[in-house]
C-alpha cells in the first residue's frame, strides 16, 4: 500500500513568528456556531442550542437520541465540533406529534442546553453562516512585532483556505486507509465517508499549495472559476478583466480549487493546467473518488477573516477572536503565526 505523509503546506505570510500551546485547557478553544437562518418557533423539529465541553458532536447526538427515545437518524446537526474545546452548536430532534421534553434533564456537567425552539425542517449539514472563535495561546514565545504584522496582513488579505490537519487523521492515516479501501478493503459506511472526504481535502490542499508556490492563490488565472465571498455561488471566466481583478482585490470574490470527483471540468486554460497536473500526479486517489461516486465541487482558495482582534494578555499569552465561514479551519489561521 502506498504511504502518504501530510506535508507542511506552504505559508502565505512568511511562516510562524512564534510558538505556543493552543489547547492547554478546553476553555482555550471556544467555538460558537452561527446559523444562517432563524428557527421559526413552530414545527415538528426541536432545535437545541447546546454548549458542550470535552465531548464530541456525535456522542451528544447519540445521547440526545436515547434521551428523546428517537432513532439516531432523527437527530441532526450542522457541523462537527472539536472535543477538547468549549463549543456551542445546534442540534435538531424530530418529534412529530410530540410535546417538548424537559431539556434541562438532559444537561450534565459537560453539556448545557442554552436554547430550545421549534422549526419546520430538520437541521442540515452546512447550514451555518460561520463559526466564531475565541482562542488562547499559552506559553507563547516569539517575535511579537512580527506576529502583529502578520495578523494585520491576515486581517487585510485573508488566509489560505486549507483543510486542517485533523481532516486527515493522525499522521495522514485517513488518506492511507482510503488507499486500502480503494484496493478492496472493507470499511463501514461512516469510515468510508471520512476517508473519501480526507482524499478530496488532500487533493484540494495540494492544488492550493501549488498556487501559493506560484504566487497566484489570491489572483486571477486564465480559466479560473470564482466564488462569491457571501455565498457558495460560482462563475467561470476565460480571461480576467478589470472588474474581476478589482473584485479580487476587494475580496468580494475568490479563486477556487476543485474538490475532485465525477463531473465536467469547470475551469480551463491556466487554471485547469494547475489542477490537472496535481490530479495526474495522484491518479490512484483521483480515480478512487470517481469509482466511489463522489461528485465534483469547488472550494474557495482564499477566505476572509471577519472581526479579527488580538491582544497579548502578558508576554506569554496571546488571545485571538475572529469569525470564519462554515467549512474553514481556525488552525489554518493559527499555523500562519505560531508553531503548535
Amino acid at each position: 500500500m502506498q504511504a502518504i505523509e501530510i506535508p507542511v503546506w506552504p505559508y502565505v505570510y512568511g511562516g510562524p513568528s512564534g510558538s505556543g500551546k493552543i489547547r492547554s485547557l478546553p476553555e482555550d478553544f471556544i467555538v460558537k456556531e452561527n446559523l444562517s437562518f432563524e428557527p421559526s418557533g413552530a414545527g415538528e423539529h426541536a432545535f437545541l442550542q447546546i454548549e458542550k465541553k470535552g465531548e464530541n458532536t456525535e456522542y451528544v447526538a447519540r445521547q440526545l437520541s436515547r434521551f428523546a427515545n428517537v432513532r439516531q437518524r432523527d437527530v441532526s446537526y450542522a457541523g462537527l465540533k472539536d472535543r477538547y474545546a468549549v463549543t456551542t452548536q445546534w442540534f435538531s430532534v424530530w418529534l412529530p406529534g410530540k410535546a417538548d421534553l424537559d431539556w434541562s434533564e438532559f444537561e450534565s456537567d459537560s453539556v448545557k442546553v442554552l436554547q430550545a425552539v421549534r422549526h419546520a425542517r430538520k437541521l442540515k449539514r452546512g447550514v451555518l453562516s460561520g463559526n466564531s472563535f475565541k482562542l488562547t495561546v499559552r506559553d507563547w514565545q516569539g517575535d511579537q512585532a512580527k506576529t502583529i504584522q502578520q495578523l494585520e496582513q491576515i486581517k487585510n488579505g485573508g488566509i489560505a483556505n486549507y483543510f486542517g490537519t485533523q481532516r486527515f487523521g493522525n499522521e495522514g492515516q485517513n488518506v492511507n486507509k482510503a488507499f486500502a479501501m480503494f484496493g478492496g478493503a472493507k470499511v463501514g459506511r461512516e469510515q468510508r465517508s471520512i476517508y473519501l472526504s480526507a482524499v478530496r481535502s488532500y487533493l484540494f490542499n495540494l492544488i492550493l499549495a501549488e498556487r501559493i508556490r506560484q504566487n497566484n492563490w489570491n489572483q486571477a488565472l486564465a480559466g479560473d472559476t470564482y466564488q462569491f465571498d457571501s455565498s457558495h455561488s460560482c462563475f467561470q471566466s476565460d480571461r480576467p478583466d478589470a472588474e474581476i481583478i478589482r473584485r479580487l482585490e476587494t475580496k468580494e470574490i475568490h479563486p477556487t480549487g476543485v474538490l475532485w470527483g465525477r463531473g465536467d471540468a469547470d475551469v480551463s486554460a491556466d487554471a485547469l493546467a494547475v489542477e490537472q497536473a496535481v490530479i495526474d500526479a495522484h491518479e490512484e486517489l483521483a480515480q478512487g473518488l470517481i469509482a466511489n461516486a463522489v461528485d465534483r465541487d469547488r472550494r474557495a482558495l482564499r477566505v476572509n477573516v471577519q472581526r479579527l482582534q488580538w491582544r497579548f494578555i502578558d508576554d506569554a499569552t496571546l488571545e485571538l477572536c475572529f469569525t470564519l465561514p462554515a467549512g474553514s479551519y481556525a488552525t489554518s489561521l493559527l499555523r500562519e503565526i505560531i508553531e503548535f
